[in-house]
């Protein structure tokens, strides 16, 4: 990492080029990164960097806090950078593969995918459309298992190949294999043959979209 005399110096050949002619000091800096002039010595003298204010700066700026930090380039970093796509991990909603799950909670964490997973799910642009939630419940074993993690393109909702759906009914959020009939209606399938098959009529289930994938395996 550049010292941070280094990261000033950059910083006033960036301002130069904005006012041609003046001269850019110290003092110009520490107001551009709403710093006192005093703190702004003493960070200068320990060489300590202001993280946030430089990060600050270089979103006003359009610029790479990579460039101005490790003087890396911005076109560098884009290869390594789509390596990895983060998406919303929803770990306070649960799909029941039983008894109906909670659907309350918004929250959510952002959960890191790496290429190869990324291409498993449907490629960079089907990301967008991805989420996470966990499974609760054995209704679905050996497909899914208790806290498995699985993902959800939200925009596939036809039913006319089947599969498996995460669907919310009256009585909570469930994880099944579903089924269009003939006479229009839905069979609701669980994958542990201990439970019963269901049929109901589409006005009874919203479709929150197909299961693409779980850590581990691919539907």
């Amino acid at each position: 990492m550049k010292s941070f005399m280094e990261i000033v110096e950059e910083i006033k050949d960036i301002v130069s080029t904005e006012h041609p002619g003046k001269k850019i000091f110290d003092k110009d800096i520490a107001d551009l990164l709403g710093i006192s002039q005093m703190n702004f010595a003493t960070i200068k003298k320990r060489d300590k960097i202001p993280f946030a204010e430089l990060l600050d700066f270089c979103a006003k700026k359009a610029i790479s806090i990579n460039w101005l930090l490790y003087g890396q380039a911005p076109e560098s970093l884009i290869e390594s950078t789509n390596r990895f796509y983060m998406i919303r991990y929803f770990s306070d909603i649960s799909a029941s593969a039983g008894g109906g799950g909670d659907v309350d909670s918004e929250e959510y964490q952002s959960l890191e995918l790496s290429e190869n997973f990324i291409e498993i799910l449907g490629g960079q642009s089907e990301m967008k459309n991805i989420e996470a939630i966990k499974v609760s419940g054995d209704s679905m074993e050996p497909t899914f298992s208790y806290d498995d993690i699985v993902f959800i393109n939200r925009k596939k909702t036809d039913l006319s190949r089947g599969g498996v759906f995460v669907i919310r009914t009256e009585h909570g959020l469930f994880i099944k294999r579903v089924s269009k009939r003939i006479d229009g209606k839905i069979d609701i399938i669980s994958d542990n043959k201990e439970y019963s098959k269901m049929t109901v009529h589409p006005s009874e289930v919203e479709f929150i979209g197909r299961v693409v994938g779980k850590f581990g395996s691919v539907d």
